[in-house]
């Protein structure tokens, strides 16, 4: 490893199963891990912070997990050294990753694994996770077509954005749930034909009115009684797809209610209740990632991040500022990816 490499570093560790991220991590010092020789350490720029943390933390994704272990996913940085056999990459090429314990001043990664950038633009650490969620989810679980009407839960959000954009460059008629005025004018913005401020606007006596035959696809994250109004509103061969339910991350409870109405439901309508894992298709990840990227670069896809800079505190800076960060999410302020930087 080069000189410059430190001998110590901070990171996030998950000191016990929770829900609540900042009672259950703490922010620790450890050595700096040496690269083995198909993988590559990268300095952290920028984090991702997604709901995804809080349910790694409560145990939700894999139960048999022990504490201690690291947080985070995202992270956005520099290569600082390379192993032996890691081809194709330099030190000082900046580059995306998705790999747990991403939480951390430094993070080794599976050279494989990384995704070369441009530049270091903390727009692109988005697509790493979220962008990928909503364009593979969509594409391989929602199966949207040209002409389907789509209602995408939490559409302002760091997921709910690409999840738009994604259905309009697909030729999707797309209606989008938000909490403020400020994320309807969002929404526009990037192409969303109806949104719905729910705290405006009744979500379910809009989509009776409006959409009385239904929508054909539902690319739902929020859970709860956002679920039942979603399932009560699905068009005949519609295809509900779940890729979280964050109104219920913050407690115990799965954010669903049961009902034995289900099967009937959606054996009446030939429609089906599908989950999206983006873990499960790693083998699209390079081509959606190319695809993103490029409608990036063609200006037919925004990326847009919140760096913490309206909230009273201040931008997000520091692995200190990740549990801020984490809470920012679940007041539901935020517009577009929250991102945390880290210091040089």
């Amino acid at each position: 490893m080069a000189g410059s490499i430190p001998k110590m570093m901070r990171k996030i560790v998950v000191t016990q199963l929770g829900s609540n991220f900042s009672e259950v991590t703490k922010v620790i010092e450890a050595p700096v891990p040496a690269p083995g020789p198909e993988e590559v350490l990268v300095k952290n720029k920028f984090v991702g912070i997604n709901a995804s943390d809080v349910n790694y933390t409560a145990g939700r994704y894999d139960p048999s997990s022990k504490p201690p272990f690291d947080a985070g996913f995202e992270g956005l940085g520099h290569v600082a050294a390379v192993g032996e056999k890691a081809s194709g990459l330099k030190i000082g090429q900046p580059v995306v990753y998705l790999s747990m314990g991403a939480f951390a001043e430094y993070k080794v990664v599976p050279s494989n694994q990384v995704v070369p950038l441009p530049e270091a633009d903390p727009k692109y650490l988005p697509f790493i996770l979220s962008g990928l969620t909503a364009a593979i989810g969509l594409d391989k679980a929602g199966e949207i077509k040209q002409g389907e009407k789509v209602l995408i839960t939490a559409a302002a959000g760091g997921t709910g954005q690409f999840a738009v954009q994604w259905c309009k460059n697909a030729g999707c008629e797309v209606i989008g749930t938000c909490s403020t005025d400020d994320k309807v004018q969002f929404l526009k913005s990037i192409g969303c034909d109806r949104p719905i401020n729910y705290k405006k606007e009744d979500l379910n006596a809009v989509l009776k009115a409006e959409y009385p035959k239904g929508v054909n696809v539902v690319y739902e994250s929020v859970g709860g009684s956002v679920f039942e109004t979603c399932l009560n509103n699905l068009a005949l061969h519609g295809r509900l797809l779940v890729i979280g339910a964050i109104s219920g991350y913050m407690s115990d409870s799965s954010g669903f209610k049961s009902t034995s109405m289900l099967p009937w439901h959606m054996l009446r309508l030939s429609a089906s209740l599908r989950g999206f894992f983006l873990v499960h298709f790693r083998r699209d990840y390079a081509e959606y990632m190319t695809k993103l990227i490029t409608l990036f670069k063609q200006n037919k896809i925004v990326s847009t991040i919140d760096m913490g800079e309206k909230t009273p505190s201040g931008p997000f800076i520091g692995l200190d500022r990740v549990t801020d960060a984490v809470e920012y999410m679940y007041s539901g302020k935020n517009i577009g990816k929250i991102v945390v930087e880290l210091p040089k």
